[in-house]
């Protein structure tokens, strides 16, 4: 079974969770993609749902493929929210962001009841910081902002490259307007200091830190789906 293999098998058992009627965050990145597919048949089978997605590259496929969207401010408590994730370890802690979309993912599955994660076990770990940091920040005073969070991250015990987010065009700009700081601090043993750290920061917008929000993994393998729960 290859990688993509995986995301469409964490992708089909997620689509167990999704009942007539719900109100359904929905995710970006490439898992979140073959769910948004799947659930497009389903629509298209007679399934009623209302989508709130978490990107506007996640808008575009839900439009093309015919899933019914709705805006988070029509529908501001959602029932469960399907998403990816870069990194989860054991409690369920997550980095997301890899996609750029960190901001309105965080938001939409803190407005939902449940959110469920779906990844292949190449994304279980059992310490965060393997994968690049998301740090969302204010363009204006950037390099004021990048050195407060070095510091933060140093009184964490912290170290490592932070570098600006780049396109071919140029520095990266989020759906929001934003820029991405991608910090490599490597194993992260006290998520919870780092992100209160970090929301001490005037400049970050937000990070890809998800602590406390998914209450149920969807983990794909080459035998098949398993689930991991907090």
């Amino acid at each position: 079974m290859d990688a993509r293999q995986m995301k469409i098998k964490a992708a089909e058992a997620a689509l167990a969770h999704v009942e007539d009627g719900m109100r359904l965050g929905i995710g970006t990145g490439s898992t979140a993609e073959e769910f948004v597919r799947l659930l497009a048949e389903r629509v298209e089978a007679g399934l009623s749902v209302q989508g709130v997605p978490t990107s506007e590259r996640t808008a575009r496929l839900c439009v093309e493929l015919g899933v019914p969207l709705r805006s988070l401010d029509e529908l501001p408590e959602l029932d469960l929210t399907i998403d990816g994730a870069d990194e989860v370890d054991a409690e369920l802690r997550l980095i997301k962001g890899g996609g750029g979309a960190l901001l309105r993912e965080k938001i939409v599955a803190s407005a939902s009841a449940r959110m469920i994660v779906i990844a292949d076990e190449s994304k279980v770990v059992d310490m965060l910081g393997a994968f690049k940091l998301p740090i969302e920040v204010n363009l204006f005073g950037l390099a004021a902002t990048r050195i407060a969070i070095e510091k933060a991250a140093s009184q964490c015990g912290l170290s490592g490259e932070i570098a600006l987010r780049m396109t071919g065009d140029g520095a990266y700009t989020t759906d929001g307007g934003h820029l991405i700081l991608d910090a490599s601090f490597g194993r992260i043993p006290d998520a919870e200091a780092l992100s209160n750290a970090l929301y001490r920061i005037p400049g970050v917008v937000e990070h890809g830190l998800f602590i406390g929000i998914a209450s149920l993994a969807i983990i794909a393998g080459p035998g098949g789906a398993r689930l991991m729960a907090r």
